[in-house]
């Protein structure tokens, strides 16, 4: 069965704009989490947030894409055009139907919806920009990438909310299996505007701690919440086939992929993490045994954090594998924080490097071997990402180290 491998990387994190940036701030445990300098945020209970800083969209996009994108299409646009670069891949020498794009999508464009909604109710309707058609929607980073490099194959969006960026790989590696030989995919989310804000407070699953360093600590005994951040990251997946025929052998392959839906919790049934990771397994065809780091979905919240922990130590034993969260000096990224994850799981593959859990001290009652403190250098083989969303996704993905050409 034709096999997809990830031979492009392109992120837009806090802690740093491309790989090697990014990839330098996690292993040394750099944190971005921050008071909130976009908008005044003082009158929110939530105040914190992980921020790109330094990101000039001129510098990167032609002037004419400014006004109708949004700041997560701009950074869409940008981590593609890293990504593919990163891959070797000049979309005008390929075939334009050979080419797709899936990503996931959490919230939209909202600050650009939030400006346009507030000329309406100031200006009027005239005021309105005829782009708030398309800037805010869904499915718009797909639209302007694939518009971007002409790429006319399977394209489309996933919602899922922060699952969506494993479930919108997984579907790339469907479209790779059926005959689409390069797809651009993952997800990035940027939502920190007072519209967003709200959206995101709705939840009550963000954090009210105003201390950088106490915020967000998933598997802790003072867990509370996340903090919500920007950016994600964006991955050109490959046909195995067509990567070893340029000789490019990529970061590693995307092995395997489970999803569930967990039952209303007043049912008293069991969650349904455990069954995505049991079923992204079987179809990685490895044991528990063969998995050398988990990357968590770590919610941040002391329910979510024992049924992650329970699920863990169902499948490996307690403290069976090393567990990490890289995401507590990011923040959750909406549907960018899985596919940041899983580069960050093929990077740590590369390097044989485990990133640190920023900022927190586990408690031994989830009985999980958190890597905390510093990054932990260990051969690695292979990895599971994990990823949860709001309403009662969860999806996991096994990740294999490339094989060298």
């Amino acid at each position: 069965m034709t096999g997809a491998v990830v031979t492009g990387l392109g992120i837009v994190s806090p802690t740093g704009l491309g790989t090697r940036a990014y990839w330098s701030a996690a292993v040394e445990g750099r944190s971005a989490i921050r008071t909130i300098t976009r908008f005044d945020a003082d009158r929110y209970p939530a105040r914190l947030a992980g921020e790109i800083t330094g990101f000039v969209a001129e510098d990167h996009l032609p002037g004419r894409l400014i006004p109708q994108t949004d700041r997560m299409t701009r950074l869409a646009l940008v981590a593609a055009d890293w990504a593919l670069d990163d891959a070797g891949i000049d979309p005008s020498q390929h075939a334009a139907f050979d080419m797709g794009v899936v990503t996931a999508s959490t919230s939209g464009g909202f600050e650009f919806g939030q400006n346009e909604l507030r000329k309406l109710w100031s200006q009027g309707g005239q005021y309105v920009s005829a782009y708030q058609s398309f800037a805010w929607f869904y499915a718009v980073n797909s639209g302007q990438i694939s518009i971007r490099h002409g790429m006319k194959g399977p394209s489309g969006v996933v919602v899922s909310d922060h699952a969506g960026g494993l479930d919108a790989l997984a579907h790339t590696r469907r479209l790779i299996r059926k005959g689409t030989p390069v797809i651009v995919s993952g997800g990035v989310d940027a939502a920190l505007c007072p519209w967003g804000w709200v959206a995101q407070l709705a939840s009550e699953r963000l954090s009210t701690s105003d201390d950088p360093a106490g915020a967000y600590l998933p598997f802790d005994a003072s867990a509370s919440g996340h903090v919500p951040g920007e950016g994600g990251a964006i991955l050109l997946v490959e046909d195995a086939a067509s990567a070893r025929g340029r000789g490019v052998p990529g970061y590693g392959v995307i092995a395997g992929y489970g999803a569930s839906f967990d039952p209303r919790p007043e049912t008293g049934r069991e969650p349904g993490l455990r069954h995505a990771i049991d079923v992204a397994l079987r179809d990685a065809r490895v044991t528990a045994e063969q998995i050398d780091v988990v990357f968590a979905d770590a919610a941040g919240l002391p329910a979510l954090d024992r049924v992650e922990a329970d699920a863990l130590a169902a499948v490996f034993g307690p403290g069976g594998v090393p567990v990490t969260a890289p995401k507590t000096a990011t923040g959750r990224l909406g549907s960018g924080a899985a596919p940041l994850d899983l580069a960050t799981a093929l990077l740590a593959l590369r390097h044989g490097v485990i990133p640190p859990t920023v900022h927190v001290r586990p408690d031994p009652a989830y009985r999980i071997d958190l890597v905390t403190g510093a990054a932990r250098e260990v051969p690695l083989r292979t990895a599971l990402v994990l990823a949860r969303g709001y309403g009662g996704f969860n999806s996991a993905v096994v990740v294999r180290a490339a094989e060298p050409i």
